[in-house]
């Protein structure tokens, strides 16, 4: 009786060029069930794996020699997973830093838990707006704790669709939608990106490189602005330090990522097919409603026992002129915002001690200066939340 391997043998129809060929005589006058077999052609393979292998190791001692050259180190990667690997860790009493970069290079956690009591866990993120993480919270029923957000105006108040929203958004949803294999890749890969240089997907990877190929703007076809290149390290609690040669007085780097901050912070102007009048309506109507959405999540953590607070951060040359003289950066939208929250702000200007910093590439501070910062702004955060002054 025939068995089943046999059977699916006689049925299987592969491509005849990867087995061997019948007979003429079964062809002709038929004979025993063809057996397929894929011959191995004779040849040299292990020398052949041996080669293929020392060309991989080549290419790949090659490809990190030359992302050394560049001035790229190991250190994590900042994605969607390593940012939900910290969410996780967020407990109903803990302090949270939600926002920008700001917050991201700013805050010292060593010093912020030496002057609060708690470790804070660090969820801001780099070019993105705080509203869905300040939402997100909100929505979070058994978080009580505390929340310190940055402010900078043209990503507080960034639309749906932009960048800055949709940075946050992809962070906010693997955190609701992470599975265990994404979880475990991550852990994976923090030990790899912590030994090697290259693997930084945000500027080396193949289409990280295209997208800095020199292609002019033409009309219907508008080039992004560049994204700033690496320039910093970054540990498994997300702490962000600004890498030591940006932070030298009139480097390259710095003055490079200067000229893109640019760009990145201008205002757009509005679109050809839309009224000016109708578009600075529609703006104006997104802004009021970002003060009544955050005013209702403000209040609901608030509710539940919570504290929060907006902290205005450090910025210095041409980038604090544009922030500055911009209507969303007028003293007027940050009071308007502490009003409507009924939530206490740190603006960095105020304060004699804390406006003497100065940011090497115009928006954040150095390593150094992060904790000098930190360390002056544990007195006011303690103020401001309501805590009993340290000795």
């Amino acid at each position: 009786m025939p068995s089943l391997i046999s059977n699916f043998k006689e049925r299987l129809r592969l491509p005849r060029m990867f087995f061997r060929r019948p007979t003429r005589e079964e062809q002709v006058h038929g004979g025993p069930p063809l057996e397929f077999e894929r011959p191995i052609p004779p040849a040299p393979w292990r020398s052949i794996a041996i080669t293929i292998t020392m060309i991989v190791i080549a290419a790949t001692l090659l490809w990190e020699f030359y992302a050394r050259s560049r001035g790229y180190a190991p250190t994590l990667s900042d994605n969607a997973d390593l940012w939900t690997l910290t969410r996780r860790k967020v407990q109903p009493e803990s302090v949270v830093i939600i926002g920008d970069s700001r917050a991201w290079f700013d805050f010292d956690l060593d010093e912020l838990e030496r002057g609060l009591g708690k470790r804070p866990i660090q969820l801001a993120a780099p070019g993105s707006t705080a509203w869905p993480m300040i939402d997100d919270l909100a929505k979070d029923e058994t978080f009580r704790g505390t929340v310190i957000c940055s402010f900078i105006p043209i990503l507080f108040f960034a639309p749906p669709g932009s960048p800055p929203m949709d940075r946050a958004e992809k962070n906010i949803k693997r955190w609701h939608t992470q599975t265990p294999a994404q979880r475990v890749s991550e852990y994976l890969a923090m030990w790899l990106e912590e030994h090697v240089a290259f693997l930084k997907p945000d500027d080396l990877s193949l289409d990280a490189l295209l997208t800095k190929l020199p292609i002019p703007n033409r009309p219907g076809a508008q080039v992004l602005p560049e994204y700033p290149p690496y320039f910093q390290a970054e540990d498994r609690e997300r702490r962000a330090r600004m890498w030591e040669k940006c932070a030298e007085p009139g480097s390259k780097l710095a003055q490079q990522l200067q000229q893109i901050w640019i760009p990145l912070f201008t205002i757009p102007p509005p679109p050809s097919w839309v009224e000016p009048s109708q578009f600075r309506d529609e703006v104006k109507k997104r802004i009021q409603q970002r003060f009544v959405d955050v005013a209702s999540a403000v209040e609901k953590i608030q509710a539940r026992g919570g504290k929060f607070v907006f902290v205005r951060l450090p910025k210095s040359g041409l980038l604090k002129e544009m922030e500055d003289k911009s209507a969303l950066g007028s003293p007027r939208s940050w009071h308007t915002l502490l009003r409507v929250c009924h939530a206490p702000g740190i603006f960095y200007s105020d304060f004699p001690e804390l406006s003497g910093f100065t940011c090497p590439e115009w928006s954040h501070l150095s390593a150094p200066d992060s904790v000098e910062f930190s360390r002056r702004l544990v007195p006011h955060l303690r103020e401001a939340l309501g805590m009993a002054a340290t000795p």
